[in-house]
């Protein structure tokens, strides 16, 4: 059973920082590292993950969507769900790269690995100088592992790999602002009004306001020194939904966490999450999700 969040008694509190949640799915595909002969020579093919491709020693030949790229020891191959792709040695020797497949569910990632328009990042760009490192912690990783990953090797792939992501926003982020800041200043924004929202849910737990009320989101846009309508605008351009539908499945996911503990009662859930009554609350969430609490708690235990 899941147990929910409650927050301290209001005044209890000397001193609060308040994290935005982060829910994240991420699944790592093919990961390998070869050395492989002079000869070699892998087929056309493409499949519907992201790829990273790292050469650690000599030389590839890489051919992506016809286009041709010749890939040297440091150099970094990035190819999208798609892109057909054959590699071969770049000059007949043999060559040693580590590759991953990957995809993730955050909408702000995907935003900007759509944007980066290279496929091929050699060893002197911004991106490959910062992904480099963490490159090769993921290559020292996979040589320890030897048979059956264990779960601690499989924690740290996957650390290190968020930690590649962290590195690739922050490279990007200087690219951007030396050549054009626009779409990354764009996306940055709409992480910053999502955190935002996301501690607005929280604020419900303590503020004597009514869901519906319009408090919130035109206060965010005041901070951030924007308009409501380009809040409004971004964020929609970012994530594909309004501010205000955000907030809602935020809201409704806090809903059913504490629905999902036997310990609250319907009314006590309604007072947590800052509406007037019971029946206010029940309106609410038969909007979002189509049945009333209490016909939510009955389907969860069958």
């Amino acid at each position: 059973m899941v147990s929910a969040f409650l927050p301290p008694v209001l005044g209890q509190s000397i001193s609060e920082t308040i994290i935005p949640d982060v829910k994240t799915t991420l699944n790592l595909f093919g990961m390998h590292l070869r050395k492989v002969s002079g000869e070699w020579d892998y087929p056309v093919h493409a499949h519907p993950q992201y790829e990273f491709n790292y050469v650690l020693e000599g030389e590839q030949l890489i051919i992506v969507n016809n286009h041709s790229y010749t890939q040297r020891a440091g150099d970094l191959v990035l190819l999208r769900p798609g892109d057909s792709h054959s590699s071969q040695s770049g000059n007949g020797k043999p060559f040693t790269y580590f590759c991953i497949h990957f995809d993730i569910d955050d909408k702000i990632l995907i935003s900007l690995l759509s944007r980066l328009n290279h496929v091929l990042f050699e060893s002197d760009s911004t991106i490959a100088h910062k992904l480099g490192p963490v490159l090769s912690k993921l290559v020292e990783i996979s040589k320890s592992i030897a048979g059956d990953i264990t779960m601690s090797q499989r924690m740290r792939l996957q650390s290190a790999v968020f930690d590649l992501f962290a590195q690739l926003w922050e490279a990007f982020s200087i690219d951007a602002h030396l050549s054009s800041s626009t779409t990354y200043e764009k996306v940055e924004l709409a992480h910053q009004i999502r955190s935002r929202l996301q501690g607005l849910v929280y604020q419900q737990f303590k503020l004597e306001l009514p869901y519906d009320s319009h408090y919130g989101i035109d206060d965010i846009a005041a901070e951030l020194g924007i308009s409501a309508s380009h809040c409004y605008r971004v964020f929609r351009q970012v994530f594909g939904m309004s501010p205000r539908v955000f907030l809602s499945e935020q809201m409704l996911h806090e809903a059913k966490v504490l629905l999902d503990d036997p310990s609250l009662s319907v009314s006590q859930i309604s007072g947590i999450l800052g509406y007037r009554d019971i029946a206010h609350f029940s309106r609410q969430f038969k909007r979002w999700y189509g049945k009333s609490p209490r016909e939510y708690r009955g389907s969860t235990d069958e």
